[in-house]
C-alpha cells in the first residue's frame, strides 16, 4: 500500500492536530488507513491509534537501519507518517534521523503543513525553500494552517502558486483543537473521555477544509518490506501497562509476538500480582504522577521483590525509578518504591534530559549493542551498584555509564529502540 509524510518547517505548527484530523476523517469514511510516527515519541502513537482503532508504530531513521524501517512500515493500509520538528530537523550534528532522513529511505512525498497565521506573500520563498533544499525530498504539496479568513487564504495561494505546488488544504484557526500537556508532551490519549469528541471535531475540520481526495492521490509505494525481526528477550514476558506505565514501543511487542514470545500485561496500579513469566518489564511512563499508588500496591510490590529471586527484572526510566528505594514527588514528598536497586530519585528539583543514545550492556536481559533515547526530568539524588549500559551521545561521544544492575534486577533512564 502508499504512504505519505506530513512534515512542518518547525515544531509548534500543528502538524499533530491535522495528522490526526486526517486519519479520523479518512477512517471515519471507510478508508482503510493507519498511522506512523517519526522518531522516538510514546504519546502521539496512541492518539493515531485511537484516530484509527490500528497500532501505530514509530519509524526512527536514527535508530532503526534502513531494512528495519522498510520491515516496520509495510502495511496492507495507506501509511500516514506524521514527521517530528521541523523536516529537516534531527540528531546533532547533522540531523540524522529527521523527517526528511525518512522520506529518503521510504522513497515518500511530504506534505508540508505551514503555520500561516503571521504571514502573507512571505509563505512562497518559506515553500521554496523547503522544496528546494534537497531533491531527494519531495515536497508534493502545501497545506495551509491557522489561515485568519477567506481573504488571508487568497492571498496565500497567490503567493504559491508560481511555484507549481498544490494547496491541498487552508485551514482556519481553531482554538478548541488544542490538547492539554504535561511536562513529557501531550497527556495520554487513555486519559481522556473526551477524546473521541476531539477526534471528530478535528475530522470535520480537515474534511471542510482540505481536499481530501487530492491528497491521499500523491501517497507513492512503499518499499518492499524484508524480514527483520527483533528475537524476544525471554519466552514469556509480563509487561507492566497502565496510566504509570505506559511507555512502550509496539514494533518490540510485535516482534516478541510475531517470533511465539507470549506477553502477558499487568498492572501495578490495579495491584496486580506479578504474573508467572521469564522476565518481568515496568516501562516508563509517569510514575511520579502515581507514586503514592505505586508505594501502597503491596500485592504488586511484595510479588515483585519475591519474583525478583528467580526472575529477570528490567525497568526503562518510570520503571527503572519504580525499581530503586525511593522515588520523591515534585511537592518534594518521598515514596517507597519497590527497593530492588540502591537508587533514589526525584522530581523536587527537575532538569531535562534529552538525547538519542548509543549503549551497549554486557549482562541483562538486554545484553549487547542497542540504539535508544532519554527523555525525563527526574533527577537522581544517589545511585549505588553496578552500572548497566556503557552510553553514548548521538554524535558517538562518551557519555557517563548509565543505569544500574543489582543480581537479576537492571534498568536505566534509556528507552532502548533497536540494535545496533
Amino acid at each position: 500500500m502508499p504512504g505519505l509524510i506530513l512534515a512542518a518547517p518547525a515544531s509548534g505548527s500543528g502538524k499533530t492536530t491535522v495528522t490526526l484530523g486526517l486519519l479520523r476523517a479518512l477512517s471515519r469514511a471507510g478508508a482503510s488507513v493507519r498511522g506512523a510516527k517519526s522518531g522516538p515519541d510514546y504519546i502521539d502513537p496512541a492518539y493515531h491509534a485511537a484516530a484509527t482503532g490500528k497500532p501505530c508504530l514509530n519509524l526512527d531513521a536514527w535508530a532503526m537501519s534502513t531494512a528495519n524501517i522498510a520491515a516496520r512500515a509495510a502495511t496492507d493500509d495507506l501509511l500516514i507518517i506524521e514527521g517530528a520538528m521541523g523536516l529537516f530537523d534531527g540528531a546533532p550534528h547533522d540531523g540524522a534521523g529527521s523527517s526528511a532522513d525518512l522520506a529518503r529511505i521510504l522513497n515518500l512525498p511530504v506534505i508540508l503543513i505551514v503555520d500561516a497565521a503571521r504571514m502573507a506573500q512571505s509563505i512562497a520563498p518559506l515553500v521554496a525553500g523547503f522544496a528546494r533544499h534537497d531533491t531527494a525530498v519531495r515536497v508534493a504539496g502545501i497545506i495551509l494552517n491557522k489561515v485568519g479568513s477567506d481573504r488571508h487564504a487568497a492571498m496565500l495561494r497567490r503567493a504559491i502558486a508560481p511555484l507549481g505546488l498544490p494547496v491541498l488544504g487552508a485551514l482556519p484557526r481553531r482554538d478548541d483543537l488544542t490538547r492539554p500537556s504535561r511536562h513529557l508532551g501531550l497527556e495520554q490519549a487513555i486519559e481522556d473521555p473526551a477524546l473521541p469528541a476531539f477526534m471528530d471535531r478535528a475530522a470535520d475540520w480537515v474534511t471542510a477544509g482540505c481536499d481530501l481526495a487530492a491528497l491521499t492521490a500523491l501517497a507513492q509505494p512503499l518499499p518492499a518490506p524484508r524480514a527483520n525481526r527483533l528475537p524476544p528477550p525471554a519466552q514469556r514476558i509480563a509487561v507492566a501497562q497502565d496510566l504509570a506505565f505506559s511507555f512502550f514501543y509496539q514494533h518490540q511487542l510485535q516482534d516478541w509476538q510475531a517470533a511465539g514470545a507470549q506477553v502477558t500485561p499487568f498492572s501495578p496500579l490495579a495491584d496486580d500480582a506479578v504474573p508467572d513469566a521469564d522476565l518481568i518489564i515496568l516501562p516508563g511512563g509517569y510514575p511520579e504522577l502515581y507514586a503514592p499508588q505505586i508505594a501502597a500496591a503491596k500485592t504488586f510490590m511484595q510479588s515483585l521483590k519475591k519474583t525478583s529471586e528467580t526472575t529477570d527484572i528490567y525497568g526503562e526510566c518510570g520503571g527503572y525509578m519504580v525499581l530503586g528505594d525511593s522515588l520523591t514527588t515534585a511537592d518534594g514528598v518521598p515514596h517507597a518504591m519497590t527497593g530492588l536497586l540502591r537508587l533514589n530519585t526525584s522530581f523536587a528539583a527537575r532538569k531535562l534530559h534529552l538525547g538519542y543514545r548509543r549503549l551497549h550492556a554486557v549482562h541483562g536481559p538486554f545484553a549487547g549493542a542497542w540504539r535508544g533515547h532519554e527523555f525525563h526530568y527526574a533527577t537522581t539524588t544517589s545511585a549505588t551498584g553496578d552500572h548497566l549500559f556503557a552510553a553514548q551521545d548521538a554524535t558517538g561521544d562518551a557519555l557517563p555509564p548509565m543505569g544500574l544492575r543489582l543480581g537479576r534486577v537492571s534498568g536505566s533512564f534509556a528507552h532502548i529502540i533497536d540494535r545496533a
